[in-house]
C-alpha cells in the first residue's frame, strides 16, 4: 500500500478484484495497532450489503479505485466480523490466513 495516501481518502472509493470486477465500495479503513498504518479496508459489497475485509498490502490505489489482487470468490468468502469495531489479534490472524499472507509481515 502506498503509505503516503491518507486512509480517509480511501473511504468511498470503488474496490475491484484482480480481474477488474467490482467488489464494492470502501466503507472503513482499519489501522495497525502497533504502527498506525492502514492495514485493512472494509468493503461494502452489493450482495446483502455485507462488508468484507481486504488487506491494503498488497492492494494498490489505481486512479480513483482500490485494486485488490485477489479473486472475487476469495474476497467474498473472507471471515465476517462486522464493522465499526476493533479487529482483535485473533480476527486479524484469521484474515491473514484467509488471504495467505505472512503473519510476521
Amino acid at each position: 500500500m502506498q503509505t503516503d495516501i491518507d486512509p480517509r481518502t480511501l473511504i468511498g472509493r470503488k474496490a475491484f478484484d484482480r480481474e477488474g470486477a467490482k467488489i464494492g465500495t470502501v466503507d472503513e479503513v482499519y489501522l495497525d495497532d502497533a504502527t498506525g498504518e492502514p492495514e485493512w479496508a472494509a468493503v461494502r459489497t452489493g450482495l446483502f450489503s455485507r462488508d468484507v475485509f481486504v488487506p491494503l498490502e498488497p492492494s494498490e490505489v489505481v486512479g480513483d479505485a482500490l485494486r485488490v489482487p485477489y479473486d472475487r470468490s476469495l474476497i467474498k468468502d473472507a471471515p465476517d466480523f462486522g464493522v465499526g469495531r476493533h479487529l482483535s489479534p485473533e480476527q486479524e490472524l484469521q484474515l491473514y490466513h484467509h488471504y495467505g499472507l505472512d503473519v510476521t509481515g
